[in-house]
């Protein structure tokens, strides 16, 4: 077996492997056993034809797509792994050059190799300054979200429609005295206030009491998904049904009691400020973090080739279909839910793709630039950190742990200290 390579423009290579003619006459045998129950032949028990006379009989074509997909998986994978040197980061695109019986094999690979990195300035790098203070509102609004949740609704019958009740109404549209399809709809529940129908619709139920009929006039915005409807004029005949509210409790140290382990309100609304505070911090820690490595990306040069993009795309779309199946969702009916196809999937994910490739690009070039290692104490400790995270013993975790798997924990590793290094020296304007 050999391997010939070309580099292409923009980080791209063509591979050349050619596999002897000994070892695809092997695969074409296999393609033989994977087939012979399939084939009879008039003389010969099913699956009992020598492969020569099939040969004879058909052609040996009848094998070549069998033994090409045989071979080439094995032969690519072999190449790769004996040429270090060649860093392949994109799904191959296969074209089968040569394919003939008592010939050697050979089929091309065309791949995106890891680009060069022209890294920029990465130490003292200036960002804006991320702001870490819980404000006296963030509290109140907190707090007030918990109110929410913890109110309890009530029937209104004496009094109209005011912002914010949840009532339940019927409807029927019209545009120039004709109703039109999709305009009318029975004992709907719809919150006043909450912005769900058209603009100005919501607004004049305020004052409208139980029994009712309305007319309420609309104008469909120009950007409505249904085209007849963009930008017309239409009077929409509501009844109010029913009208509930929200009653929330009062803001007492009743209330903190309940809503948490504190006697008092004062308590209370301490805690929820250092929770607040811990947040905040956090957040704020990731954001310099994603700040600092975007500004090196910015004052860095690298040509990433789109199949490098397409392959992290495409991963990242799966890593996101096995979440939403872990939520008894599936793609399918994500898709049918958002209006989305696969292809708007997929681009909605590219850029995030490219931006997860540039940060991991520019992170690597400065554990490089640095010298960083990971010891053998750091790389048990992560260990334990996963085992714990997975439930599971350190030395259990640590045997399963292959040469590859353990290459790539460590290159996280360095990454990791490369991201805390970058962070540590950036400056705040």
């Amino acid at each position: 077996m050999s391997l010939k390579v070309e580099n292409l423009e923009h980080n791209m290579a063509k591979l050349t492997i050619e596999v002897t003619a000994e070892e695809f006459s092997k695969a074409m045998t296999e393609a033989y056993k994977k087939n012979k129950n399939k084939m009879s032949i008039p003389g010969f028990r099913k699956g009992k034809v020598p492969q020569a006379m099939l040969e004879k009989m058909y052609g040996p074509e009848i094998f070549y797509e069998d033994a090409a997909n045989i071979i080439i998986p094995d032969a690519y994978e072999k190449e790769i792994s004996e040429h270090k040197e060649i860093e392949v980061v994109s799904q191959p695109k296969i074209d089968v050059e040569q394919c003939e019986k008592g010939k050697p094999f050979v089929f091309t690979a065309e791949v995106a190799l890891k680009p060069e990195i022209e890294l920029g300035k990465y130490k003292g790098v200036k960002i804006e300054k991320i702001d870490k203070e819980v404000t006296d509102e963030e509290i109140d609004k907190e707090i007030e979200r918990e109110r929410e949740a913890n109110s309890r609704t009530t029937t209104v019958e004496d009094r109209p429609v005011e912002d914010k009740d949840m009532t339940i109404i019927d409807f029927e549209g019209f545009v120039d005295g004709v109703a039109f399809e999709g305009g009318k709809g029975e004992n709907y529940p719809l919150t006043i206030g909450s912005g769900s129908f058209i603009p100005g619709f919501e607004e004049q139920l305020i004052g409208a009491v139980i029994g009712e009929e309305r007319e309420v006039k609309v104008t469909f915005p120009e950007d409505y998904h249904a085209e007849e409807l963009k930008g017309k004029d239409a009077v929409f005949k509501v009844t109010v049904h029913e009208i509930k509210q929200k009653e929330l409790p009062e803001l007492d140290d009743e209330f903190a009691s309940e809503v948490s382990e504190f006697d008092t309100l004062a308590e209370y609304k301490e805690d929820v400020k250092k929770k607040l505070t811990e947040k905040k911090e956090t957040e704020a820690k990731s954001k310099k973090e994603d700040a600092v490595i975007e500004a090196i990306v910015n004052d860095s040069k690298m040509d990433i080739p789109d199949a490098m993009i397409e392959t992290q795309t495409r991963q990242m779309a799966q890593d996101y279909a096995g979440r939403l199946q872990q939520q008894g969702l599936s793609l399918e009916q994500y898709f049918q839910f958002t209006g989305m196809d696969s292809d708007k999937f997929l681009e909605q994910m590219r850029p995030g793709a490219k931006k997860r490739i540039e940060a991991r690009l520019v992170m690597e070039a400065v554990a490089k630039e640095e010298n960083f290692t990971i010891s053998d104490e750091e790389y048990d400790k992560e260990i334990e950190r996963m085992a714990e995270m997975y439930q599971m013993e350190a030395d259990k975790l640590k045997d399963l742990v292959g040469d590859y798997e353990k290459e790539q924990i460590i290159e996280d590793l360095k990454m990791q200290k490369a991201v805390n290094f970058v962070v540590e020296n950036a400056k705040e304007k």
